[in-house]
């Protein structure tokens, strides 16, 4: 089994230090080209779909999570209040409330909706140090969030969009879900107390998954204190599930907040919130695609993607040309000389890097390409292999060689 804590330290991903707090990695170098782009992709994806990226503070006065029933239904999960110039500041659980503040910071009209917008930012949660665990369960989490704010009649189209959305991203990255659940309240109290709202709202999402055709089990006790959600489930190597993308239809906060946009009927009207998550938090997404592809990352999304390999010091300057090359077309390359070893020795250690060009077992300019999948493709010129490595990484394929 690969376990992602071991593989993060190994590949120089991410680590943890005692001084920063347990449930608090920070990226490396390494790490970081991997989450920047990753952060890029979700960013293309949703502004294809018609989203408007926000930014919003990781803080919010106390009143505001008692506004959206945050502070009542989930502060076991917050950290405590800060005080500050005589007002309670909260690190926040969530972006949904700084969203609805958004909204509702302009009027809307109904020729305005759906209105979608998105953030990846930073939420906070007071996780037990027994439950932390490398990037899964941390207390500094960066979350791919959207919101989309439409009338009751657009609902089920804009839900039915998400799921779409979420298999995309999944095919680029070489997910496979495991299964997907409706996620309704249970017993207790840590839900809105409101049937009607939770009657209605799970009546949509059964709509939606019906109509994309979606295979899915009803689980009692998952759902959001403020309404149902469709959880995408993955699985690990080992077999346990966790959730990674989400949509929820939110009947709550709107009215918490007071949101309005004006009909054609020059009348008020409150609108739906409908949450969605392609890829959830980046953390958890970055640890379940290492143990998945045990640190063998889809070409676009590896941190270094060619690596340029002279058979002798006679080919040094051509491999350190041809990575300038690479770094040109935006390939993210390095060379690795013989002061690194012998040439097996440098293949054995590139071995998750998804294209070793090996440089003097040809003519001059022709490369002979090593794929990671143990494929040895004949020396051709080395403009032609960079223009196709070029064309598979901007396509997002999982695939190293067209056939």
């Amino acid at each position: 089994m690969h376990d992602h804590r071991r593989l993060g330290r190994e590949l120089d991903l991410f680590d943890t230090d005692p001084l920063a707090g347990a449930g608090l990695p920070y990226w490396l170098p390494d790490g970081a080209v991997v989450r920047h782009t990753l952060e890029e992709y979700v960013r293309d994806l949703e502004r294809r779909a018609g989203y408007r990226h926000v930014y919003s503070p990781v803080l919010g006065k106390r009143e505001l999570y008692e506004i959206s029933g945050h502070w009542a239904h989930y502060s076991d999960d917050m950290f405590p209040p800060m005080d500050l110039g005589g007002e309670q500041v909260v690190l926040r659980p969530s972006l949904c409330p700084h969203h609805a503040l958004i909204y509702r910071s302009r009027p809307h009209s109904y020729r305005e909706l759906p209105l979608r917008i998105a953030e990846l930012g930073g939420m906070y949660r007071s996780e037990l140090s027994g439950v932390l665990g490398g990037l899964t369960r941390v207390r500094a989490i960066q979350l791919n969030d959207a919101h989309v704010f439409c009338t009751l009649d657009q609902v089920v189209e804009e839900a039915e969009a998400a799921p779409r959305m979420i298999g995309e991203a999944h095919a680029a990255l070489g997910i496979r879900p495991a299964r997907h659940r409706l996620s309704l309240p249970g017993p207790g109290g840590k839900y809105v107390a409101d049937p009607d709202l939770w009657r209605r709202a799970s009546a949509m999402l059964r709509e939606v998954l019906d109509r994309a055709g979606i295979a899915y089990e009803a689980v009692e006790g998952e759902a959001a204190f403020y309404g149902p959600k469709i959880d995408v489930q993955i699985a690990d190597p080992a077999g346990r599930e966790t959730t990674l993308s989400a949509v929820q239809i939110d009947l709550h906060q709107p009215e918490r907040f007071d949101l309005r946009y004006t009909g054609p009927d020059g009348a008020r009207h409150r609108p739906v919130m409908v949450h969605r998550s392609v890829i959830g938090s980046l953390e958890r997404a970055v640890a379940h695609l290492l143990e998945v592809h045990a640190g063998a990352f889809p070409a676009w999304l590896a941190p270094v993607q060619i690596v340029v390999l002279p058979v002798s010091d006679t080919e040094s300057e051509d491999a350190a040309r041809l990575v300038e090359r690479c770094l040109e077309r935006g390939l993210r390359a390095r060379s690795a000389t013989s002061e690194e070893g012998t040439l097996g020795a440098r293949v054995r250690a590139a071995r998750l890097v998804p294209y070793q060009a090996v440089i003097g077992e040809a003519a001059v300019d022709h490369v002979s390409l090593r794929l990671r999948d143990g494929r040895r493709l004949e020396a051709q010129p080395a403009e032609g292999v960079l223009h196709r490595v070029g064309g598979l990484v901007a396509r997002r394929s999982v695939g190293l060689w067209d056939a």
